[in-house]
């Protein structure tokens, strides 16, 4: 379904810096699965920069080996979890996928546009998500209500509420907060195309019209968005500042570790906010 037997699996785990002598063989258990996701979340930053530039954003996974894997671009949602089902699938995992609304802007009812995987492991189901940005899981989640797991000093939990809506959320100092809502029905990549069309496209998509680059660290998560630069710490702490033009590029590839081209450094440069 994913198109695994098409992935040269040899680059990607380079790309994300997995090495099997060192981090273990390729098997469809929980400690691989583990692994490989932390290590491309850790190694491969979430942006939306194609759109920002008007560029059309490709699901098939030649495009998405091309762009993530050589070029070691970044990307959003649907261009992450697709790329990583297809290295699962290739590795011998069960994988499915699941459409989600975003809960992380408060009270407002977004359309479902976030995708997301689960894969079974082992008799029990896990929340695998590497394209939610800074916010999102380092590792995989279990799919159970009231699952409650730390990672790297980051918290994160399930519930389950009426119609069998299951809410991955995050704990912050000041409590529970949701991240997003999705209910069991299973996706295929052709809605990933649907959901991709609207947040690449769409006048009221959030991802048009600016840059956003985002990165789910260990000690500390960086977001992007425009111009404005906000970090946080596991103990809850938020820095913010603004980046001027001159300094877009250099902290996209600094801070969120993107390689852009010359044409792609013009373009984002003209389309960031002028601030005196």
């Amino acid at each position: 379904m994913w198109s695994g037997e098409e992935l040269d699996l040899d680059a990607y785990l380079a790309r994300i810096g997995y090495d099997t002598e060192r981090d273990g063989e390729l098997v469809p258990d929980l400690r691989t699965l583990t692994a490989l996701h932390r290590a491309h979340v850790r190694a491969v930053p979430f942006e939306n920069l194609d759109v920002a530039l008007g560029r059309p954003v490709p699901l098939d996974l030649k495009s998405l080996q091309a762009k993530l894997v050589e070029r070691r671009r970044g990307g959003y949602c649907y261009e992450q979890n697709s790329l990583f089902a297809a290295a699962l699938e290739r590795i011998g995992f069960t994988v499915t996928a699941r459409g989600a609304r975003n809960r992380s802007r408060g009270a407002a009812l977004p359309p479902v546009t976030h995708a997301l995987l689960v894969v079974a492991v082992e008799g029990e189901q896990w929340l695998a998500d590497v394209g939610f940005g800074w916010q999102g899981p380092l590792e995989p989640v279990p799919l159970r209500d009231g699952a409650r797991v730390e990672q790297s000093g980051w918290t994160f939990g399930i519930v389950v509420e009426d119609e069998g809506i299951h809410v991955l959320r995050s704990l912050r100092p000041q409590g529970w907060a949701d991240l997003y809502a999705f209910s069991p029905q299973t996706l295929y990549p052709g809605d990933f195309t649907v959901m991709n069309h609207y947040s690449s496209s769409h006048p009221q998509s959030r991802f048009l019209g600016q840059v956003v680059a985002q990165w789910p660290g260990e000690d500390e998560r960086r977001a992007l968005v425009r111009d404005r630069l906000s970090t946080v710490r596991t103990d809850g702490v938020v820095e913010e500042r603004v980046v001027p033009a001159d300094e877009l590029i250099a902290t996209l590839e600094s801070r969120f570790g993107i390689e852009l081209d010359d044409e792609e450094r013009t373009g984002l440069e003209r389309i960031h906010p002028a601030r005196s």
